[in-house]
């Protein structure tokens, strides 16, 4: 009876000790842009659905955009993460193509994570403006966002690719997109604001109907000759009405880039096993963050798709999306059989 209780005693003390375990989070940081932009809201995303799961405390950090996050995620003490456009990518492969050494060291160990959505740039004047389409805005005074932003990248790249010459430096501004905005309305010393960001962009999403007495979005046409010239590296999309209702009647045409979430090529045991967990919870939440996250989730999938030249996937998160998303493809559809008491304790179904 003695040796009983002394038996069941222990097997308590043991199972009190394994509940009282518990694994340490680890602090991770995401890079995106600034907090009222989409890849903001990309991020926390990250951090509110997928990154508990994986032991993951992930701090949002926000930044100028993609350009900047290259360098942080090089950088910048436990940031492992980072949201960025596929012509950031590009530039810097172009310049490290060209011999500049820096721009090789930066982006040799970048490495994708997941294929994200199309970013689209919002091309914004007065609502008096004679301007109406993208390709009229050669000379305008444009502000395209802070220096190391995907949308001032976009700004002066697609610019001179347009109209085969840099814009000219007393047209350029580089102002955070509110203060371009109220310079655009009040003293008129800025044309055309460039907010890249996914739809609905939240800056202007949240604007009032009365916005519309002031401001205007310009169209992209595809069939114009300076238009072509953007393609291949700027695809067209289409700007929804309802994504901006107090804004917009009618869908109408802008351009776009990919995005993508990214990290570089880390080698340490500590940093891979919290990826490969972070993988494994993106997965296995990614139903959440369709439903629950912001709207541009929709168009992400987990097939990690052939990518482009230079492009290449982190191998513990690719291995670990890869294993999960089959097994999700495999499991029997829900209702299909009742489950027993055992196979739910199992986690054989739900």
């Amino acid at each position: 009876m003695c040796w009983n209780k002394i038996a069941a005693g222990a097997v308590l003390a043991l199972l009190a000790s394994a509940c009282g375990t518990s694994h340490a989070a680890t602090d991770f940081k995401i890079v995106t842009a600034p907090e009222k932009d989409t890849y903001y809201a990309i991020g926390a995303d990250l951090a509110k659905y997928v990154a508990p799961a994986a032991d993951i405390n992930l701090d949002v950090v926000a930044t100028s955009g993609s350009a900047a996050n290259v360098r942080a995620l090089r950088s910048d003490p436990g940031v492992r993460l980072a949201v960025m456009q596929a012509d950031v990518y590009k530039a810097f492969a172009d310049r490290a193509a060209a011999g500049n050494a820096e721009a090789a060291s930066l982006i040799k160990p970048l490495r994708v994570i997941l294929p994200l959505y199309a970013t689209e740039a919002h091309y914004i004047v007065r609502a008096d403006s004679e301007l109406n389409y993208l390709h009229e805005i050669k000379n305008a005074r444009i502000n395209g966002g802070l220096v190391g932003s995907g949308a001032a990248l976009i700004t002066h790249t697609l610019y001179r690719l347009m109209f085969s010459a840099a814009m000219p430096d007393a047209n350029a501004s580089f102002l955070s997109n509110e203060e371009a905005l109220v310079k655009l309305i009040t003293d008129k010393s800025v044309d055309v604001v460039v907010v890249a960001s996914g739809q609905p962009a939240p800056l202007i999403a949240n604007m009032k109907p009365e916005a519309q007495k002031f401001i205007k979005l310009l169209k992209f046409d595809p069939n114009h000759p300076s238009s072509k010239l953007v393609q291949g590296v700027y695809s067209p999309a289409t700007i929804l009405a309802s994504s901006y209702p107090n804004l917009l009647t009618s869908d109408f045409t802008s351009v776009s880039v990919g995005s993508f979430l990214v990290t570089y090529d880390f080698s340490q045991k500590e940093i891979v096993d919290h990826m490969g967990k972070f993988a494994r919870s993106l997965c296995q939440n990614f139903a959440t963050l369709q439903a629950e996250g912001h709207p541009k989730w929709r168009e992400v999938d987990l097939s990690l798709p052939n990518l482009g030249p230079g492009w290449s996937y982190y191998a513990p998160t690719a291995r670990e999306i890869r294993a999960c998303a089959s097994s999700a493809a495999k499991l029997p559809a829900k209702g299909n059989k009742k489950c027993s008491a055992e196979e739910k304790i199992l986690g054989l179904c739900s």
